[in-house]
C-alpha cells in the first residue's frame, strides 16, 4: 500500500471510532498472544510503555509513524492492522449435487498458493465406471478420508481408501470418486484444473 493509502486509512480510522477501536484491539491482542508486556513491546517498537498503554486504552490516537513501528514490532503489515473486520458471510454453506450424491464445502473462499483449493466432500453413492464419469485434467489431486471408505477409480484400478488414509495421484490418469459401503467424507486439495473439473457447478 502506498503512503497516501496509509494516510487515507489512518484518517478514516481516526474519524471512525469503530475502526480505531479495532486497531487498538488488534495491537493489544497481538501483543498478549506473543506473551509480551508493554515493556517488551516498548523495547521492540521504540515507543514508551506509557504511550503504548494510552494507545491500547484509547486515550491516545495512533500516528502513522507509530502505526508503522507497531506493525514492524508485531511482525505484521500495516494493512493487517487496519483492514476491515467485515469478513462478509463467514458461514460456509454446503453445495449439494443430488445427481452425483455429493455434498461439498468449499473451505477456500479464494484459491491459495499456486491456485489450489481446499474442499471437504461427503459422498453417499458409489461411483460406476464409465467414460462420462472419469475425469482427466493437468496436475495432481490429494485427499485424505475423514470417515467411511472412499472408492477411487484410477484408470483401470479400483482403490479403496479408508478413514485415516490419504491418496495423491496424477490427474492425467482418468479418475472419479464415490462412496463404498456407506457414506464417506474426505478433505482434498485441488489445483486450478482440479477445481474446474470437479466443482464446475460451484463456479
Amino acid at each position: 500500500m502506498t503512503l497516501r493509502g496509509w494516510l487515507s486509512i489512518l484518517r478514516m480510522a481516526q474519524e471512525d471510532g469503530g475502526l480505531d477501536l479495532l486497531v487498538r484491539q488488534r495491537v493489544r491482542g497481538l501483543r498478549t498472544s506473543l506473551g509480551w508486556s508493554l515493556d517488551d513491546l516498548s523495547s521492540r517498537s521504540g515507543m514508551s510503555a506509557s504511550t503504548l498503554s494510552r494507545i491500547e486504552n484509547g486515550r491516545r490516537r495512533i500516528g502513522l509513524d507509530q502505526l508503522g513501528a507497531l506493525a514492524q514490532a508485531l511482525g505484521v503489515s500495516i494493512d493487517m492492522l487496519v483492514e476491515s473486520a467485515d469478513d462478509g458471510d463467514v458461514v460456509i454453506r454446503p453445495q449439494h449435487n443430488t445427481e452425483r450424491g455429493t455434498t461439498t464445502w468449499m473451505l477456500s473462499r479464494e484459491p491459495g498458493a499456486h491456485g489450489s483449493t481446499v474442499a471437504k466432500m461427503r459422498f453417499t453413492r458409489p461411483v460406476v465406471r464409465g467414460s462420462d464419469v472419469l475425469r482427466v485434467h493437468p496436475g495432481r489431486d490429494w485427499f485424505t478420508v475423514l470417515s467411511g471408505t472412499l472408492m477411487l477409480l484410477l484408470g483401470e484400478r479400483t482403490i479403496l481408501v479408508e478413514a485415516g488414509q490419504a491418496a495423491e495421484f496424477s490427474t492425467m490418469v482418468p479418475h472419479a470418486f464415490g462412496a463404498h459401503g456407506g457414506p464417506a467424507e474426505a478433505m482434498g486439495v485441488f489445483d486450478h484444473d482440479g477445481r474446474r473439473s470437479h466443482f464446475r457447478q460451484f463456479g
